[in-house]
């Protein structure tokens, strides 16, 4: 029996294959297209589409462990709550589900609500799994690191509430723990909500400071402008997903986005050592510029 690594291509989905191929765990990374990413020695690649039901039932037929992960798509719901039904069916007891925080706060936000409800799916029917919270990725902004290098601005509007940023390697490493916990246990373990947070609360006016300090130029923030940023978003994908975005960005502003207390001493504690902080993300990003 083996773990399913949904999303097996993308930024999480391929650390996390890469982290249980190298704990020694069986895989089988699940794909729309063969071939598209080489993956660890041992690693089964299984080509499927999550809303294609004769694929999914194959894919899981012979699978103990499920990581379950959806990207932002307007499908989203529908991918997760049928796989979801797909595992029960098949007998799937343990599974790690990635959401977003605060899933039921950001109400107006698509991908958010979304998330919500398979997590409303999970509890309801005791599904016995790990749902993971994350915030708002560092990863994120290597998406604008060339607006902030070219033009000295920082352009996200995450506002002044204050944004615990996670880097993506921490969620996997998360992710690949949990998944072995509740693979190797010799029952289905009791369900358990984890809160994904970074070290420290970060404005857009800290970012713009730790950028300005990495590079030894001013760095300003872009300001609160969540018109400009869908507009700008809209200009190079759907416009959907640009205004979920604007959506999203006013929740941060709003809200912030961090973890309830003692959230990352747990995190700290389940690692084994501290996360990682955007000042060493800056830097890693410059020198891979």
């Amino acid at each position: 029996m083996s773990i399913l690594v949904t999303g097996a291509t993308g930024t999480i989905g391929s650390l996390v294959v890469q982290g249980l191929a190298a704990a020694g765990a069986e895989v089988s990374a699940f794909v729309r297209t063969s071939g598209k990413q080489s993956f660890p020695a041992g690693v089964k690649e299984v080509v499927g589409d999550l809303t294609d039901v004769p694929s999914m039932r194959a894919a899981l037929s012979s699978v103990r462990t499920l990581f379950l992960l959806n990207a932002v798509t307007p499908d989203e719901v529908t991918q997760a709550l049928v796989a979801l039904s797909l595992a029960r069916e098949a007998g799937i007891e343990r599974i790690v589900y990635l959401s977003v925080i605060h899933a039921d706060k950001f109400t107006d936000v698509p991908h958010f609500t979304g998330k919500h409800t398979v997590e409303r799916m999970i509890e309801s029917l005791d599904i016995p799994a790990t749902i993971l919270r994350p915030a708002y990725f560092m990863q994120n902004d290597r998406m604008v690191q060339q607006v902030i290098q070219g033009y000295g601005v920082y352009p996200m509007p995450i506002g002044s509430s204050g944004v615990a940023m996670i880097d993506a390697r921490d969620i996997a490493d998360v992710a690949v723990a949990e998944l072995l916990r509740r693979d190797r246990a010799p029952a289905p373990l009791p369900r358990v909500t984890l809160e994904l947070v970074g070290p420290e609360r970060l404005t857009g006016e800290s970012v713009a400071k730790l950028w300005s300090a990495a590079l030894g130029r001013d760095v300003t923030y872009g300001g609160d402008d969540v018109a400009a940023f869908e507009a700008q978003m809209a200009s190079s994908g759907p416009s959907c997903l640009a205004y979920d975005m604007r959506l999203m960005m006013a929740g941060i502003q709003k809200f912030g986005m961090h973890g309830a207390d003692g959230a990352v001493d747990r995190l700290q504690a389940m690692l084994g050592r501290p996360l990682r902080n955007y000042a060493d993300f800056i830097k890693e990003a410059v020198a891979a510029a």
